[in-house]
């Protein structure tokens, strides 16, 4: 209780109530996208705007809930146990690497494939962020890029480039 007489003064918190309208703005453009969607056939119990709908209003709901809150002036705990210091600078180096490996992968991928890039990728990836383990980083990147290939091309039917392994994956 305020025992000065004076009423607390509120700072707005302009990144919330941004936030608050992103996600009320996406729950309307769902919503209003769902009113486009052709009916299913009668025999669906559920028809394909009922996800719009329920995903749509959800989205409007927490907008609404996280400006009620924000105005309430209620903030977010701050993270006590984060291991980045944030008093330091960028690591460029690793993330010169990183790119310089995704430029790779997206410059090989239909002349090698996935299953290989993939391989690569992932297995760099790991060098890169400080594994010390090459066979182990090789070993699971390779099953890494074969699981997903098989369950994106296989299991979802999206085709990926399978490169010079054509005809044998």
């Amino acid at each position: 209780m305020n025992t000065t007489g004076t009423t607390p003064s509120r700072t707005v918190d302009t990144p919330q109530y941004g936030l608050a309208a992103f996600v009320a703005i996406v729950g309307i453009v769902v919503l209003v996208d769902g009113l486009g969607l052709d009916p299913g056939f009668a025999d669906q119990p559920v028809q394909p705007y009922a996800f719009s709908y329920a995903i749509g209003s959800v989205l409007v709901v927490l907008g609404i809930l996280l400006a009620v809150a924000t105005w309430r002036g209620d903030v977010a705990q701050p993270e006590e146990g984060e291991d980045v210091d944030l008093s330091g600078g960028m690591d460029w180096p690793t993330l010169l690497q990183l790119v310089a490996v995704i430029v790779v992968v997206v410059a090989l991928i239909n002349w090698l494939g996935w299953a290989i890039m993939g391989a690569f990728l992932f297995a760099a990836s790991a060098r890169i962020l400080g594994s010390r383990r090459l066979l182990l980083d090789i070993g699971v990147g390779v099953i890494l890029s074969l699981v997903t290939w098989y369950g994106f091309y296989v299991g979802l039917g999206i085709p990926i480039p399978a490169g010079v392994l054509d005809g044998v994956l």
